[in-house]
């Protein structure tokens, strides 16, 4: 990555619909040779993928909660994480260092929805031993690194 990548970076974060013309001007570029960065930008893994970033709470999804998970059994771990995958409520799994196996970022409709989610998911048949929530009130800060300088050469 060069300075331009740099550049190009934040501005594709922050407008993913960016035409090419546009970045290309914003860099200093032709709207191919903008194209072109991008495309090794996405073949190099920096970018994985483009989205629309959709608001929770505006589709119904008002209740945010973080699950730290305990293992009883540490060989259940690959079982854990698969049947993480599938379900739709958990939006993040981080396999962490610590007290705890897992931090879950869930998002549920509402308390019941999640006391649904918490007996089905977490029980020991799914090899958890133990887990604590923490129910979010607001969100402060949610950082998509677009605001974030990026790394030097």
């Amino acid at each position: 990555m060069d300075a331009l990548d740099r550049k190009a970076l934040p501005l594709l974060m922050k407008d993913g619909r960016i035409t090419w013309s546009e970045l290309g001007q914003a860099l200093g570029l032709s709207a191919p040779a903008a194209a072109e960065r991008v495309r090794k930008l996405e073949e190099h893994g920096v970018i994985k993928q483009f989205a629309a970033l959709l608001d929770a709470e505006a589709l119904g999804y008002s209740l945010t909660a973080f699950v730290f998970v305990t293992l009883g059994d540490q060989r259940k771990r690959a079982a854990f994480q698969s049947g993480v995958g599938r379900l739709e409520q958990i939006v993040e799994c981080h396999h962490v260092a610590g007290d705890d196996d897992f931090l879950l970022k869930v998002q549920m409709t509402s308390m019941a929805q999640y006391d649904a989610f918490v007996r089905r998911a977490l029980d020991e048949e799914a090899g958890v031993l133990s887990f604590k929530s923490l129910i979010t009130i607001s969100t402060v800060v949610e950082d998509d690194l677009s605001t974030r300088p990026l790394l030097a050469d």
